[in-house]
């Protein structure tokens, strides 16, 4: 046999209206039943005391007879005690039945003093008896007619009740809906916007527990709005700046298939060869820059030995140096340890370095130093090169520009990337003059 689940709903709205009117059945049942049984001791309060009345209205000093008993029964009824309902037995001290009421129910001829709960006839009896020394007087009645009489009243009581439960309703489908109109409008405005819309959400008229979640949602959309503004700007700088070097390979290519003598082929190969390896290391930048920012939240940071990462830097870029005879070194390395990402803060010194070995040249010194000091670690590299004028100090960090007249190739993109790598990791990053060498000072400034 397969059984089915029951299907759960999701719905914010649902659950609520679901709760709520579940509640308020709850809460009638529960008055009911409250209802029911303060209604139920309260008409046997009453009943036991008209039993108990009337027993003691039939006690007398001498035995009764049917015709005395019938009279004060008679008696008790104009004075507005109704007795059809009760069962009246009397018994002389010898134990012969002097007195019974109409009614056809027949009782035990014997029973406790006071009151009882006697089965009899298929149903249950509510009895007082008393005795006296001429006679025993037992008054009964079908404890049916309480629970009839005790249900009405809690029908009575529960009426106006019944009337308010569906108003009730009503005004919790209305508030609950009402309430979450808000929602629905979000919901709508962000269904019906185009893909490459960002805009804010409206915050209007939103409650204090949806608020936050669209103030989230906002700053959501700023931060991919950023993230697209930049792409859409990297696609545009590197469409423009590989274009120049396409361009010029293809000149030069042209100018090699144009060559006549030997010396003109190999002048021509030679400046392609050149091209080529411009337009590659544009692409090798443009692709660590891409990684690079796309790592900005993906990659876990962890503790990097910045004296050991300056080492492995410069023994990485010792063959570059050597060939173009420049002396590359650690000048000074104290232990320092910072969070951070181990490849991005090796791209960070090898770009620092690579520059300072480019626009040094021939016989001329770049050094690298790693100082920790006050809690901050200062990785500082210096080189005798040209420097870079003050004026143009600021701009350098923006993609692709360059130094006018600067006479080393390059791509225009390391001191972005640098830039880029060390505001990820919370570093400020300076340029100035050497004191020590007179050419470029980079500075970075890390908190430990």
């Amino acid at each position: 046999m397969k059984f089915i689940r029951p299907r759960v709903t999701h719905s914010l709205r649902g659950r609520l209206l679901w709760y709520l009117l579940a509640a308020i059945t709850l809460a009638a049942l529960a008055q009911a039943s409250i209802a029911y049984r303060t209604a139920l001791h309260d008409a046997d309060q009453i009943f036991d005391y008209h039993m108990q009345q009337m027993a003691l209205s039939l006690r007398s000093g001498t035995p009764l007879s049917n015709t005395e008993a019938q009279q004060r029964l008679e008696a008790q009824a104009e004075g507005g005690t109704n007795n059809d309902d009760m069962v009246v037995q009397m018994w002389s001290p010898d134990g012969v039945q002097v007195f019974h009421s109409v009614s056809r129910a027949k009782l035990p001829q014997r029973a406790v003093l006071g009151f009882s709960n006697v089965k009899a006839n298929g149903t249950v009896y509510r009895v007082f008896s008393i005795q006296t020394a001429n006679q025993t007087v037992q008054v009964a009645q079908d404890l049916a007619v309480r629970r009839n009489m005790a249900g009405n009243l809690a029908l009575r009581t529960l009426g106006p009740i019944a009337v308010m439960m569906p108003i009730l309703m009503l005004v919790v489908w209305w508030v609950v809906s009402g309430s979450l109109d808000p929602v629905a409008r979000v919901r709508s405005q962000v269904a019906s916007r185009q893909a490459d819309d960002l805009s804010p959400v409206s915050e209007a008229g939103l409650p204090d527990e949806v608020r936050p979640l669209v103030q989230e949602l906002n700053l959501l959309f700023g931060r991919v709005k950023t993230a697209f503004d930049a792409q859409q700007t990297f696609v545009a700088d590197a469409a423009h700046e590989l274009r120049t070097p396409l361009a010029a390979l293809r000149l030069q290519a042209q100018s090699l298939e144009r060559a006549e003598s030997l010396d003109a082929r190999k002048l021509a190969v030679s400046r392609l060869t050149a091209g080529i390896d411009r337009a590659t290391r544009l692409v090798e930048q443009l692709l660590v820059l891409a990684r690079q920012e796309a790592a900005a939240t993906s990659t876990a940071a962890r503790p990097v030995d910045l004296a050991e990462l300056a080492r492995r830097t410069v023994a990485d870029l010792a063959g570059v140096a050597a060939a173009k005879g420049v002396d590359v070194g650690v000048q000074h390395a104290d232990p320092a340890v910072v969070e951070g990402q181990p490849d991005a803060l090796h791209i960070l010194l090898r770009n620092l370095v690579d520059n300072a070995i480019k626009y040094t040249p021939a016989g001329g010194t770049a050094d690298i130093s790693v100082r920790s000091d006050a809690g901050q670690v200062v990785v500082t590299v210096e080189d005798s090169g040209p420097g870079i004028p003050p004026e143009e100090r600021e701009r350098v960090f923006d993609r692709f520009y360059r130094v006018a007249g600067s006479e080393a190739a390059g791509s225009g993109l390391g001191l972005a990337i640098i830039k880029a790598i060390a505001e990820r990791h919370g570093a400020a990053l300076t340029l100035g003059q050497s004191e020590r060498l007179g050419g470029l000072s980079a500075t970075v400034s890390f908190k430990s």
